[in-house]
């Protein structure tokens, strides 16, 4: 029988994260440049929420308490920031610039808060966490020229979001994952509302568009509960850089779906994902 220990739990739970994310992000992004941004992160986190209440009512999960709820509220904030930085940034400037820096940071920022938190772990994980930014890198390079402005400034703002976001849902207590993501959810449905009011920001999507922004917030609340328990299993530093690897589900969706080209660079990329899943399960059995 194989062995599900903590270990292989955390690398397996922040793979889902990873492409469910990556998934997410692939189809919010292609909506986003086509439907209000605002309309598309709205619709997301509606559904996201109310899966979240499903699922911990189901589990019969405790409404979040104390640090657990300062936590999600503090998490809700970034959240927002960061995925809607990052699907403005796929809408408008270069995805092989947004996603690597969005993905980059997002590692980062968590990985030395779980360095300083869990100690430094074993050296094949260390190699791994730097092979896999490196290939986050690679993979989502552009090939050749567009005209297209970089969206750097989306890139950077989200990264830093999203990398504190991962940091802050990864200190949550054990009580449970789908109850603090209700939290966090409406939170943001709070701050969007209101950016939408004091901005007049559109919002507004035919009819047909719902049900596929009702894919893309599953994917985004499958992706954060996955997450969640995934650093609540194992090392934070693991469960960030592995679910980091989410920009390398989008770009191979982009290539398998769009038919974009498919570069050197991406091949090297994905071996390199696939060497960095290796050493990190070598460092954490």
């Amino acid at each position: 029988m194989p062995d599900f220990g903590p270990g292989n739990a955390v690398i397996i739970l922040g793979l889902v994260s990873a492409l469910t994310w990556g998934a997410g992000d692939f189809a919010g992004g292609l909506m986003a440049r086509r439907i209000p941004l605002f309309g598309v992160v709205a619709a997301a986190q509606a559904v996201g929420m109310v899966a979240a209440l499903a699922f911990a009512i189901l589990r019969g999960e405790p409404v979040p308490q104390g640090r657990d709820l300062v936590i999600a509220v503090m998490a809700g904030f970034c959240g927002v920031v960061g995925m809607s930085s990052l699907y403005r940034g796929l809408a408008v400037g270069r995805m092989g610039i947004v996603a690597p820096l969005t993905g980059v940071l997002a590692a980062v920022i968590p990985v030395c808060v779980g360095f300083l938190r869990d100690g430094v772990p074993h050296l094949a994980t260390v190699i791994g966490i730097a092979v896999a930014l490196a290939a986050v890198v690679l993979v989502t390079r552009s090939p050749g020229h567009d005209d297209r402005p970089t969206g750097a400034k989306w890139g950077l703002l989200a990264g830093t979001a999203i990398g504190l976001f991962n940091v802050t849902i990864g200190s949550l207590s054990s009580a449970g994952a789908f109850g603090p993501l209700v939290i966090v959810r409406l939170v943001q449905a709070v701050v969007l509302v209101g950016l939408i009011v004091a901005w007049r920001q559109p919002w507004r999507m035919h009819r047909t568009d719902v049900a596929k922004l009702a894919g893309v917030g599953l994917l985004d609340m499958a992706g954060n509960a996955s997450f969640i328990i995934a650093a609540q299993t194992g090392a934070l530093a693991v469960a960030s850089v592995l679910s980091s690897l989410y920009p390398v589900t989008t770009v191979v969706l982009a290539i398998a779906v769009l038919r974009e080209r498919l570069t050197r660079s991406h091949v090297i990329g994905i071996a390199l994902t696939a060497a960095a899943i290796v050493l990190i399960s070598l460092g954490t059995a």
